[in-house]
């Protein structure tokens, strides 16, 4: 079992910045952050290997989010610049053993951390 803790989240500004924060109980090989917004699917955002030398990230955000992760803390962050309204949503965090955009492929799960984007 893996206990995920997203935080960071909260109101900001269009153009702001924000750090987003996953501590969790132990390391998996593949962690990543996913989004959601009411009434739509979880969206991919990103995802990183252990090492960190494999990176995804969904195309539209490449330029303005960047995945990292320290695994002496097991903690993982998402730094989201030039933020815009359409990025509003409920960010996860997730772990599990597969790089992939599809959450299915993730086994575990945190609650959540709100984003808010006001223009």
């Amino acid at each position: 079992q893996v206990h995920l803790a997203e935080s960071g989240g909260g109101l900001v500004q269009a153009g702001g910045s924000l750090r987003l924060s996953c501590v969790a109980s132990r390391n998996t090989y593949a962690m990543g952050w996913f989004r959601q917004t009411p009434g739509k699917e979880r969206e991919f955002v990103a995802v990183i290997s252990w090492s960190g030398t494999l990176v995804y990230t969904e195309a539209p955000l490449k330029s303005r989010f960047t995945i990292s992760r320290v695994n002496a803390e097991n903690v993982v962050h998402l730094f989201m610049s030039s933020l815009k309204p359409e990025d509003t949503a409920i960010y996860y965090c997730a772990a599990g053993e597969n790089l992939s955009r599809h959450d299915t492929e993730y086994v575990y799960w945190g609650q959540g951390t709100q984003v808010t984007v006001s223009s």
